[in-house]
């Protein structure tokens, strides 16, 4: 039995339901590179969107998504992108009290943590790191704020993120980084991808 639902979304697209994230990933993937008929390909947490011109390849969507379900021992080839911080985000004491840490063992363990590039949303570049320390899961803001500058390194719930730009967001700030997440004038213009990992280092 498969794994898989596959949901029409309007006429000319797919919404494909999978098990987890590394799925959704990998599916992705191997959809954009074997189904030369789609548009585009999205990924989300647990869910790949495929849309399409022409005829309907729904049996071949399923059938790829199949073939990438079954080697999922195949590691997905993804880049590992090293950010620079510094954790100096207005959040940064709120979070360490909700967590029972200072704010350096704070620091240390997000630099520890391993993150992979979950899903791409919310604005052009922002990244949703899966991953990380347990230790530092915290809800969102109660209050979002209006402003939340760009480079800003935040937690919410299972993520870590990067606003890429000056945005609102409820996300808990805890640092900041120069890199620059999304950049039109690049061959790629979004520094991460799905299936990246990031390696967040002391700035």
């Amino acid at each position: 039995m498969s794994d898989i639902t596959i949901r029409p979304s309007g006429s000319l697209a797919s919404l494909l339901e999978l098990p987890d994230n590394a799925a959704a990933v990998r599916v992705a993937r191997r959809l954009r590179a074997e189904c030369k008929r789609l548009i585009d390909v999205v990924p989300g947490h647990a869910t790949v969107l495929a849309t399409w011109e022409g005829e309907d390849p729904t049996d071949e969507l399923l059938a790829l998504a199949e073939a990438a379900l079954r080697d999922d021992d195949a590691p997905v080839d993804g880049a590992t992108v090293a950010i620079p911080v510094r954790y100096d985000g207005l959040d940064l004491h709120e979070v360490a009290r909700l967590t029972r840490l200072s704010p350096e063992e704070l620091a240390e363990r997000h630099l520890r943590a391993e993150y992979v590039v979950g899903f791409l949303g919310f604005a052009p570049g922002f990244a949703y790191l899966l991953g990380g320390d347990d230790r530092l899961r915290v809800d969102r803001r109660a209050e979002p704020r209006q402003r939340v500058p760009a480079g800003a390194v935040a937690l919410a719930g299972p993520y870590s993120g990067i606003y890429p730009r000056e945005s609102p967001g409820g996300w808990q700030l805890i640092g900041s980084t120069t890199a620059v997440l999304f950049d039109p004038a690049r061959p790629s213009p979004a520094l991460l991808s799905p299936g990246d990992r990031v390696r967040f280092t002391a700035a």
